[in-house]
């Protein structure tokens, strides 16, 4: 199995998603608390499939 790096744009998203999903976890962000979990989760694929792909 080849593994490649993330773009950076894939990268930073994942980044700002799984942080938008730690400050609505803790509060900080109320909007999005209900989808805090499923942020962190989506940005944890993300990375991994970025990972996995080439060119992601």
């Amino acid at each position: 199995m080849k593994l490649s790096a993330p773009k950076n744009i894939t990268w930073w998203l994942a980044v700002i998603l799984g942080a938008l999903g730690l400050l609505g976890q803790v509060g900080v962000v109320s909007v999005v608390a209900a989808y805090a979990f499923w942020l962190v989760f989506v940005g944890l694929v993300l990375l991994v499939l970025a990972t996995l792909l080439k060119d992601l």
